[in-house]
């Protein structure tokens, strides 16, 4: 082929998502520690929990009157079951353990650059 002035042409292949610029537009997986995890589970568990026995009292009550107001009144009351101030107390051990190894005097140059760090060293 013959380039006419001004005109260049070019090879263009088609290499598919392996490319570099594709690879690196993907989102960031996120990390999460293993207790976390379990505490959602058990958060998920407790909270369908909930759900059930507020039916059952519904149930037991036999649905008289405006019984989805009761049933929202029986999740208000049993809303207690899930633990969340155990969520908040972990999550400021998080940020203790990791205040505690960043100070540390014994080891120079420690940085904890995760919070779930300290929990996951306590599992090895």
């Amino acid at each position: 082929m013959l380039a006419s002035p001004g005109h260049v042409y070019g090879l263009v292949l088609y290499t598919g998502s392996e490319t570099r610029s594709n690879m690196s537009g993907k989102k960031p997986r996120s990390k999460v520690g293993s207790l976390d995890l379990e505490i959602n589970y058990l958060a998920k568990i407790l909270f369908v929990l909930m759900l059930l026995l507020s039916l059952l009292i519904i149930v037991m009550d036999g649905f008289l009157g405006s019984w989805y107001y009761k049933y929202c009144r029986c999740v208000l009351l049993l809303c207690s079951i899930i633990p969340i101030s155990m969520r908040i107390n972990l999550d400021f051990a998080k940020v203790y353990y990791s205040y505690k190894i960043n100070t540390d005097k014994d080891i120079d140059g420690t940085l904890a650059r995760n919070s779930t760090i300290p929990e996951e060293l306590g599992r090895v």
